[in-house]
């Protein structure tokens, strides 16, 4: 499946909607699956897509499943175990060929936030059956222009106990890699990336997605559709025979009637492929929320990291509302110390000024449905609009179950979600789109002035677009001005775009923002909903430059990772005609400053930065 990229302009009201349409395969289809049907009695199948992307199924002699998969000549993955041990059978071996069933799919949906709002997909899909003691397993494979994903499914009306996964993946150890470890105890995504190669990669767990480089081509490993039938997977690299395998958060997982496990997601391609790829969303369920009228992404204030101390002050968060009508932001986040007493008081106050306020809550506050069924009626009743959840830290069916039926009851009083502390997302924001971001992400909460408090490096600012922001949006918190950052100005200010949230928590001061009055002006047009976006250049940890359209509008971020340089773009992304671009760059003394260029898709932007620098563009039709 190669993505076609809609240029429509979304609706006013993106209505989160998908039609599926299952088509005969072609006559070349036709070909490719008898020619793999044929090669059944040597129990080996190949998958093929539209594109650069294929995969190889095999079963070995003594009935266990491997795959393949490569771009091209490339292998990115050497043959990997696959397989699921439940209490009544191990399907890791002495599995019995059955048959195979394979459907071309195209299928179009919109969602109300991410790297686009208006999605079409193409892939065939291929399920094979086996058999082992009486019972079935399905492998269910889809092949798509950016990417290979699979699937297992437990058909049945009774209760499957899942014991563990054979499941691996065998990455080349001569790959380059960028790991993200895991910690057991948190459960919480907020560490920075490793970078190494898979060989020299330290033994242990790591947390999705994770990034490999092999030869010319670029492999993400993710899981997507993820619901309360299952737990949240991680990988673990076995240090010896450089292998990652799937380990699970539970001791068991227990899923009735019968098991459709998440899928097991290979995004595959060059780098502009990867970045750009849908996949994660392409196999989530579709929509269950038919009105998202209600759900508008939007600008934040949020007054907690700059005053730890004015979520318990009416008056600083009327300042705060205040700061953000002038500016033209949607939203105020009320951080945890809020208090019944004055909040009804202040979303009136807010809603005068056509702000929305979002609470902050732990998530043990509407752990139980009772909870729920008394708290949020009461929050919808004060005007609130959304909802920070925290402290998570869980990655186990129990948690998924918990937020399935939040997910359910945020629709029901139509409430926007933001989750910290939490686990990363996987596609959720097509099937519940009133997600707006979650954290999962060592952000800016840590750059918060601290007395001996150290900057992150600067590359992990530049892995965060290639890893972590391709799985969904991404709570960072950036343009924080008075935090400790290696970033420039300009750079910090260019996060704004290359970050992609559905909504943007911009967390300094009022007085900080105040006084950089250039930096305010971008972000009263920057947006936080795109109809495109394209990758126009980059390299893991060293920088990423990234161009987003929004109507008729493009907006380009550049960010840096090491010494100074200059940095000269094309603008193939731009439509026909002129084009007027306002650019936002460090100045000699390190403030920003702004000027304005007249260019064409045929032109380049050469602009020279600092160190850990980059800058900002909006790009408007001239005229």
């Amino acid at each position: 499946m190669r993505v076609i990229r809609s240029r429509v302009t979304r609706a006013a009201a993106a209505i989160a909607c998908a039609v599926a349409v299952l088509v005969p395969l072609t006559p070349e289809g036709a070909v490719a699956s008898a020619k793999a049907d044929a090669k059944a009695d040597d129990h080996s199948w190949r998958l093929t897509g539209q594109g650069q992307v294929s995969g190889q199924l095999t079963l070995t002699r003594d009935g266990g499943l491997t795959l393949s998969a490569q771009h091209g000549r490339t292998t990115v993955l050497r043959p990997s175990a696959l397989g699921i041990r439940t209490a009544d059978a191990d399907f890791s071996a002495g599995l019995r060929y059955e048959g195979r069933s394979d459907r071309r799919i195209h299928e179009t949906y919109t969602t109300v936030s991410g790297r686009r709002t208006h999605h079409t997909s193409d892939a065939s899909e291929s399920t094979f059956t086996f058999r082992k003691q009486g019972q079935t397993l399905k492998v269910v494979v889809r092949v798509s222009a950016d990417g290979l994903a699979y699937r297992y499914v437990l058909p049945g009306k009774g209760t499957v106990t899942v014991l563990g996964e054979a499941t691996e993946f065998a990455v080349p150890p001569t790959a380059d890699s960028f790991l993200l470890p895991y910690d057991n105890g948190r459960q919480d995504y907020e560490s920075a990336h490793d970078h190494t190669t898979v060989a020299d990669a330290k033994a242990g767990d790591y947390g999705y997605p994770s990034l490999f480089h092999i030869g010319d081509s670029w492999m993400l490993v993710e899981e997507a559709d993820l619901n309360s039938s299952y737990g949240g997977s991680r990988l673990t690299l076995d240090a010896t025979t450089d292998r990652f395998k799937l380990t699970l958060p539970d001791p068991a997982e227990v899923s009735s009637p019968g098991l459709t496990t998440p899928w097991r997601t290979l995004v595959i391609g060059d780098l502009a492929t990867v970045t750009e790829s849908d996949l994660p969303t392409d196999l989530a369920a579709p929509s269950k929320v038919t009105d998202t009228s209600w759900i508008k992404p939007g600008k934040a204030a949020w007054s907690w990291w700059s005053d730890g101390q004015s979520p318990t002050s009416l008056a600083a968060q009327k300042k705060f509302v205040d700061f953000a009508a002038r500016e033209g932001w949607s939203y105020v986040l009320v951080d945890s110390g809020w208090s019944n007493d004055w909040v009804p008081e202040l979303t009136a106050y807010a809603k005068e000024k056509g702000v929305g306020i979002w609470l902050w809550a732990r998530w043990q506050t509407i752990d139980a449905q009772s909870e729920r069924d008394r708290l949020m009626p009461l929050w919808k009743s004060w005007g609130v609009v959304g909802l920070k959840i925290d402290f998570l830290e869980s990655d186990g069916q129990d948690r998924m179950r918990w937020y399935d039926a939040v997910f359910k009851d945020s629709a029901k009083y139509q409430f926007m979600l933001n989750f910290h502390g939490a686990t990363i997302p996987r596609g959720q924001e097509r099937t519940w789109p009133q997600l707006m971001s979650t954290e999962a992400v060592k952000g800016a909460e840590g750059t918060r002035p601290k007395p001996g408090r150290e900057p992150f490096p600067a590359a992990h600012y530049t892995t965060l677009p290639f890893t972590r922001n391709l799985i969904g949006s991404m709570d960072f918190t950036p343009v924080t001005f008075t935090g400790v950052r290696p970033t420039s100005d300009a750079a910090e200010l260019a996060l704004s775009v290359v970050y992609e949230s559905g909504v943007q928590h911009f967390a300094d001061s009022v007085e900080s923002y105040d006084s950089k009055p250039l930096a305010r002006k971008f972000l009263r047009t920057v947006p936080t909903v795109w109809d495109d976006t394209k990758l126009v250049d980059g390299a893991p940890g060293d920088r990423a430059v990234l161009a987003r359209r929004s109507g008729d509008d493009w907006y380009l971020g550049a960010i840096t990772s090491g010494d100074a340089r200059t940095l000269d773009e094309p603008l193939t992304f731009l439509g026909a005609g002129k084009w007027r671009a306002e650019l936002y760059k460090d100045g000699p003394d390190g403030q920003i400053v702004t000027e304005t260029r007249d260019v064409t898709s045929a032109s380049r932007l050469s602009i020279a930065i600092p160190k850990n620098g980059g800058f900002a563009v909006r790009f408007t039709p001239a005229g």
